[in-house]
């Protein structure tokens, strides 16, 4: 696979481990002759940031190698970046709450699984969103999604991929259903179809493996519903289990990894849930992510006679948790204020 020295500054291994069509290392002439026919035409359109390969490898296998389909994806998401901040948000956004809100909305980032992923953890059951908005609103908890999807993406996945000596774009993540009922299951469906829209759309390739826990008697049947949105690869990826989901846990994350909750061994001083701990908080593996080191260059609004400079201040628009997080589909929240920010299983 031929870089661009322009675009291509990786410090970590770059060759995927799945010896799968399109993937980094696995690429025909033919997908790499497409990666510079996109890389071309969106410099024709005004676009400098974010046109490395593995990058645009991401966007056209979520578009089947289709260059134009792929094109129109990635503009669609810089102009969605534009218009939520992403690049001022990634630099600025502090999330001072985060405790507090931890205590009816867990979710994090946990060590690793068997093939170095970065494991992200939920717990649906808990959320209390009447006290959740005593301590924050729904914009920030939004917000402060959009940032781990950025860390995700860098500094999380670099320092696992050095430290596992390959590749590695994707996560394991663990949804527990605990706590949620067919009462509110069709709330669920939305906040999980809610998250599909966004990580399919912005985040596009990140979603590895999805474990569904504790979901309730006929949550397997309601759920099938979602399948209907989900392209048939990332289907393939989910798994919907009961409470006896600790064995089928255990296989695909070392018992030392998983906190002792879900059946691991795991018990992370002041808790797991806000240990943050992984290879990225490793000297030996962590590097400054590149949105640290550099401020992105001019880029464009989906308007290629018209250049607009990136980010230099504080967004002056931020769309609506749901309308964002949906990627404009409709939400089972009856009301935008009631409706809590999609889980982050980093993309899909």
């Amino acid at each position: 696979m031929e870089l661009d020295p322009r675009y291509d500054h990786y410090d970590y291994p770059i060759t995927s481990p799945e010896n799968q069509s399109g993937h980094a290392g696995h690429t025909t002439k033919e997908q790499e002759a497409q990666v510079f026919q996109l890389r071309m035409a969106l410099e024709q359109a005004g676009y400098r940031d974010r046109l490395d390969t593995l990058t645009l490898l991401r966007f056209l296998r979520a578009r089947k190698f289709n260059v134009e389909l792929a094109k129109q994806m990635f503009i669609d998401c810089e102009k969605w970046r534009k218009e939520f901040g992403v690049d001022y948000l990634v630099r600025n956004f502090s999330y001072n709450e985060k405790p507090k809100v931890s205590e009816y909305y867990v979710q994090y980032y946990h060590k690793t699984d068997k093939d170095g992923r970065p494991v992200y953890i939920e717990q649906l059951g808990k959320i209390d969103l009447n006290a959740m908005y005593k301590i924050t609103t729904a914009e920030r908890l939004l917000q402060s999604l959009v940032v781990e999807y950025e860390k995700f993406a860098d500094p999380r996945l670099p320092a696992c991929s050095r430290k596992a000596g390959k590749l590695l774009e994707t996560s394991c993540t663990i949804i527990d259903l605990k706590g949620v009922g067919l009462g509110n299951a069709s709330s669920v469906i939305g906040y999980i179809r809610q998250a599909s829209a966004i990580s399919q759309n912005h985040y596009p390739e990140r979603l590895g493996k999805l474990y569904l826990i504790n979901a309730p008697w006929g949550f397997a049947t309601v759920f099938s519903v979602v399948k209907g949105f989900l392209d048939p690869v990332t289907v393939q990826k989910i798994r919907v289990l009961g409470s006896g989901y600790q064995s089928e846990l255990l296989q695909q994350i070392p018992k030392e990894n998983l906190p002792k909750l879900f059946g691991g061994s795991c018990e992370c001083p002041g808790g797991c849930a806000l240990s943050d701990v992984g290879p990225w908080q490793d000297p030996q593996w962590a590097r400054p992510p590149k949105w640290a080191q550099q401020q992105p260059s001019q880029t464009i609004v989906n308007e290629p006679t018209r250049t607009i400079p990136a980010h230099s201040s504080q967004p002056a628009h931020t769309p609506s948790a749901t309308t964002t997080a949906a990627g404009g589909h409709a939400h089972a929240w009856s009301n935008d204020k009631d409706a809590p920010p999609a889980p982050a299983p980093a993309g899909l």
